[in-house]
C-alpha cells in the first residue's frame, strides 16, 4: 500500500457503544480518505484477523480486532475488542471452523469518505451438510463514530457456491471494471480446482452475493496473494495475482478494457507467497514486488532469480523504461547493503509491504523474514526495510525482538515478520510499520502479537507491542496471523 497525505491532527475522544471502547473522529478529517481509516479521523487503523480463535466456545470461529491509529499511533488502549459473527452489526453466527478473519481488506465502498472493512470467512458453512466450507465475505461499513453504531452497517457481500470453495481466503479491493463502484477480487479454492472471482460493485446491503469467475486454476490451485495497483499508468485499478497449483504455478496482472472485460496485461510462469504494488522507480507506473519468489518447476522457461533462492528472494518486476515486465530485479539478504545474510530457511519475502517511511516520495519496501535465526535462536524472525531510491529499493536495516529499540526477546519459533504492513498511524507525515509474530507465546491460549514501529526523522523510537493480553482480548491463538493492508 502507499501512505497517503494525512489531514490535520485530530483530538481523539472515546465512547462506549455495544460494550466496546471506540474513538470519536476528529472535527478535521483528511482532505482525501486515508487508507484503512475506519473512523475518518485522518489516521490509518490496523485490522488484525484472528481466524484460529475460539469464539463463544467454538474453536476456529475467528474474529477481527481493529486497533485505532491516533495522536500516539497504535496503542493498547484504543481498540474495538472482538468483532466476530456475534457482533451486533455482523450477520451470521460463530461456528467451529468458520475462520472469520481469514482475510481482511479495506476500501471506501459507499463513497462517504470513511474506509470500510472487508472480512473473509473462508471456512464458513452455508448448508446443513455438516462438512461444507463454502466461505463468505462480510462488509462492515466504517463511520465517524467507529464501529458498533447505527451508522456502522454490516452485510454479507459474497458467498461461496460449492462445498469446498473456501471463498474469502484472499481479498483485494479496487474499481477493476472502471464503472465508478469498488469491487472485490476474491480467492477461492475447490474440491478439484480453484478460481479467482470478482464480486462487482456496488457493495451495498441487499445487493447480489454472487461472484464472477475471472480465472481458473487446475487441480489443487488457489490464490496465494492479490495486490491492486496501476501497472500501466492509465490512472485505473489493475489486479496482480500469484497462485500455485498441484503441478503448476504462475503470476499475472489483469486489466479491464472499456467494455468491462478483464485481459492479461502481463504473465509469468513463476509465483510467490506475497505481493506489494508501488511505483518504486518513479516512472508513473506501479511496479510489482513478488515476495518469496519461486520458479515454476513445470515451466520450460529459464527462471529469473534462480540462483538466489536458498534464503528467499523478492522479485521486483517493472518496466525498465519499456514494456511492463521487461525488467526484473532480484533482492535478497546478499544484495548490496541489505542487512543479514541469505540462509536456507530464512523465508525472506514471506510477506512484503510498501510505504513511504521517510516522506521523500520514494516508497520503501518492507520485507518479512520470519525464518531468520537471531544468533543461535532458530526462526525467531525479523523484518528488513529496503530504502526507497530513485532507481528502486536498495540496502536497508533489519529489526527483530533483540534489537535495542524493539520490546521483547527473540525466541525460537516466534516468526516475527510473518506479516508486515505500513500506514500513517500517527500525526506525522512518515509512514510506520506494523509487523506480526503470530507464534509468540505459542501454546498459550492468547498467543501472537503485532509490533508497532514508528518512523521518525532521527531514527527508530522504542516499538510498541500489541498483544491479546495488552488489548484485553479473549482466547485468540495466533494474533497477527492476518493483518490488513
Amino acid at each position: 500500500m502507499r501512505v497517503g497525505t494525512l489531514g490535520a491532527s485530530a483530538a481523539v475522544a472515546a465512547l462506549t457503544a455495544a460494550g466496546l471502547t471506540l474513538p470519536l473522529a476528529g472535527t478535521a478529517a483528511a482532505a482525501t480518505p486515508v487508507h484503512a481509516d475506519f473512523n475518518g479521523d485522518g489516521f490509518t487503523d490496523l485490522a488484525v484477523g484472528v481466524p484460529s480463535a475460539t469464539v463463544n466456545g467454538k474453536a476456529g470461529a475467528g474474529y477481527v480486532n481493529v486497533v485505532w491509529g491516533g495522536l500516539n499511533g497504535l496503542g493498547p488502549n484504543s481498540s474495538t475488542g472482538v468483532i466476530s459473527q456475534s457482533y451486533r452489526a455482523v450477520p451470521g453466527t460463530p461456528e467451529a471452523g468458520d475462520r472469520f478473519g481469514s482475510a481482511v481488506a479495506s476500501g471506501d465502498l459507499n463513497g462517504d469518505g470513511v474506509a470500510d472493512l472487508v472480512i473473509g470467512a473462508s471456512g464458513e458453512a452455508l448448508t446443513d451438510s455438516g462438512h461444507g466450507h463454502e466461505g463468505s465475505v462480510t462488509v462492515l461499513y466504517g463511520s465517524r463514530l467507529g464501529f458498533g453504531t447505527h451508522d456502522s452497517v454490516g452485510f454479507t457481500a459474497a458467498k461461496g457456491e460449492g462445498e469446498f470453495t473456501q471463498l474469502g481466503g484472499r481479498i483485494s479491493v479496487g474499481d477493476y471494471d472502471h464503472d465508478g463502484d469498488q469491487d472485490l477480487a476474491l480467492g477461492a479454492a475447490g474440491e478439484e480446482s480453484g478460481s479467482l472471482r470478482l464480486r462487482p460493485g456496488p457493495l451495498t446491503p441487499g445487493s447480489p452475493t454472487t461472484t464472477e469467475v475471472i480465472a481458473r486454476y487446475s487441480m489443487g490451485g488457489r490464490t496465494r496473494d492479490l495486490a491492486t495497483g496501476d501497472f500501466d499508468g492509465d490512472g485505473e485499478d489493475d489486479l496482480a495475482v500469484t497462485y500455485k497449483e498441484l503441478e503448476g504455478a504462475g503470476s499475472f496482472i489483469l486489466r479491464w478494457d472499456a467494455a468491462g472485460h478483464p485481459a492479461r496485461y502481463w504473465t509469468s510462469d513463476d509465483y510467490g507467497q506475497s505481493l506489494a504494488a508501488a511505483d518504486f522507480d518513479r516512472d508513473g507506473r506501479d511496479d510489482l514486488a513478488i515476495g518469496y519468489y519461486q520458479p515454476n518447476p513445470e515451466s520450460e522457461e529459464a527462471p529469473r532469480c534462480a540462483d538466489e533462492r536458498s534464503g528467499g528472494v523478492v522479485a521486483l518486476v517493472h518496466s525498465g523504461g519499456a514494456a511492463f515486465g521487461s525488467a526484473q530485479d532480484c533482492l535478497t539478504q546478499d544484495s548490496p547493503g541489505v542487512a543479514g545474510a541469505s540462509e536456507a530457511g530464512d523465508w525472506f519475502g514471506f510477506s512484503v509491504a510498501a510505504g513511504d517511511l521517510t516522506d521523500d516520495g520514494l516508497p520503501e519496501l518492507v520485507v518479512g523474514v520470519p525464518g531468520e535465526d537471531i544468533g543461535t535462536v532458530k526462526d525467531a524472525g525479523a523484518y528488513v526495510v529496503l530504502r526507497g531510491t530513485a532507481t528502486g529499493p536498495s540496502g536497508g536495516v533489519a529489526r527483530n525482538q533483540d534489537s535495542p529499540d524493539m520490546p521483547g526477546t527473540a525466541e525460537a519459533g516466534d516468526q516475527f515478520g510473518a506479516q508486515v504492513t505500513t500506514g500513517g498511524f500517527d500525526p506525522d507525515r512518515l509512514g510506520d510499520v506494523a509487523a506480526s509474530a503470530p507464534s509468540e507465546n505459542a501454546g498459550e491460549a492468547r498467543s501472537g502479537g503485532v509490533w508497532y514501529a514508528r518512523s521518525t526523522e532521527t531514527g527508530y523510537p522504542l516499538g510498541r507491542p500489541l498483544t491479546p493480553y495488552g488489548l484485553a482480548l479473549p482466547t485468540g491463538t495466533k494474533y497477527g496471523e492476518v493483518i490488513g493492508e
